[in-house]
């Protein structure tokens, strides 16, 4: 049997499922089992909780940009097998999505309203930097998942060192960021401008301040 290729419908249609998953409906069981397993809750005051409520939730917007951003790379991308490799990764980022939503539940936190704009902001920059070619999308992967890396670890200084649920979390997202990154490297990326990379940290820095509060 003939294996069939995506159409650019089939892919716009597939984005657009991906959207409804990642927004309109909750994260609900994850691929895979949530890091955080059997480990007890810690005791935290409510400055801690809120504190960690606030990283998780910027955590979980990441995670919608994320969804937004692989799927707007596959949307154009040239290269069946660079298809491929972005929507395993957006499979994976999707666990990443889950354990961040069940884990702001246990906190009693809900995530950020502005998850909408999160996705569809990402998707356009991944839809945008793709139409250059696979290298570029690629190369926009690697530098992503380097600056979350780096954000990740950020969040393991600043969470409380009790609340051992949430580090566990954060600690298997930012292995997997860096195996994403280093895959994108395998497959081609090219390295972009330092000008771009400056202003990905920017755009990451709005994002996230706001995320922490909304």
């Amino acid at each position: 049997m003939q294996e069939r290729h995506l159409t650019r419908l089939d892919r716009l249609l597939a984005g657009a499922n991906n959207a409804l998953r990642t927004i309109a409906a909750p994260a609900g069981r994850p691929a895979r089992p949530n890091p955080a397993g059997e480990i007890p809750e810690a005791i935290l005051d409510d400055k801690q909780r809120s504190h960690a409520a606030g990283l998780m939730r910027v955590n979980h917007a990441g995670e919608v940009a994320a969804q937004g951003l692989y799927q707007g790379h596959a949307t154009v991308a040239r290269d069946q097998s660079v298809e491929e490799h972005m929507q395993r990764a957006a499979e994976e980022e999707f666990d990443h999505l889950a354990w961040c939503e069940q884990r702001l539940t246990e906190l009693d936190e809900k995530p950020s309203m502005l998850s909408p704009a999160w996705y569809m902001g990402a998707f356009l920059i991944g839809a945008a930097s793709g139409v250059l070619g696979d290298k570029w999308s690629l190369g926009f992967i690697a530098e992503t998942e380097s600056q979350v890396c780096d954000h990740l670890d950020s969040h393991l200084d600043e969470l409380p060192e009790q609340d051992a649920r949430s580090r566990a979390i954060v600690t298997r997202m930012r292995d997997e960021e860096a195996e994403h990154g280093d895959n994108a490297r395998e497959a081609g990326a090219a390295e972009l401008p330092e000008p771009v990379r400056q202003l990905m940290k920017v755009t990451a820095r709005v994002m996230t301040s706001t995320a922490y509060r909304v």
